[in-house]
């Protein structure tokens, strides 16, 4: 089944870095990468890798969760839009009552919508990273900062196109379902195998990586974010 890919999160981190008050340049110089890079992942041109995306999130103390929600001011690109209508906070609607615009129809604005309690293998809602990285979001409770993910690592896919190591805030838990990753932690390096599951301080230098000729696919949460 197809899941619904979410807008491209440029947008909202440039959403996010103007409220901050830091320049492109500065945001570049503060996660080490270049200016350019940043602009080309702020106007869609070009997808962060896993390591980069936390690396801006840390930076503009906002968390990774929050980009999946689609906020109209932090849309830049232009969208043929029907009107949009926000249910208030407390209110439960079934997504099919809410008009929203085409590209972000599994979308409610708000940063207090809840994502289940059920949903669909079909439903999930997808992001596209750099180097051969694929999240879903599995689920979201309002309040609760926790990265709720099914992650695929593609063949050759790796968490930092560089191969540089990533830390970022929280605790990091992963269960392996299919396929085989390598984790490099710290000093050590560990294969995970389907069955196997990890948990570490995502303060602890790491980075993933599929060696193998078929998807690694698991299940990840990363509790304990920056918000």
């Amino acid at each position: 089944m197809s899941s619904v890919v979410v807008p491209p999160v440029g947008a909202r981190i440039r959403q996010a870095r103007l409220e901050r008050g830091t320049s492109l340049r500065a945001l570049a110089r503060e996660i080490g990468v270049s200016a350019s890079l940043v602009s080309q992942i702020e106007t869609g041109k070009s997808q962060p890798s896993v390591s980069t995306l936390y690396a801006i999130t840390t930076a503009l103390g906002i968390s990774v969760e929050s980009l999946f929600d689609a906020r109209e001011s932090a849309v830049a690109s232009p969208i043929t839009t029907s009107p949009v209508t926000v249910p208030p906070a407390s209110a439960t609607v079934p997504p099919a009552s809410v008009t929203v615009p085409h590209a972000l129809a599994a979308f409610v604005a708000g940063a207090g919508r809840r994502i289940g309690p059920l949903v669909g293998a079909g439903a999930r809602e997808t992001l596209e990273l750099d180097s051969g990285v694929v999240w879903e979001r599995l689920g979201r409770v309002p309040g609760v900062e926790t990265d709720f993910l099914l992650v695929t690592y593609r063949p050759g896919g790796s968490s930092s196109g560089s191969g540089a190591l990533m830390r970022h805030p929280g605790t990091e838990y992963g269960y392996l379902t299919s396929g085989e990753l390598v984790l490099t932690l710290g000093f050590e390096e560990y294969t995970l195998r389907p069955g196997d599951s990890v948990c570490f301080e995502s303060t602890t230098p790491h980075r993933y990586r599929n060696d193998g000729e078929v998807p690694a696919v698991g299940v990840w949460f990363v509790s304990g974010d920056v918000q």
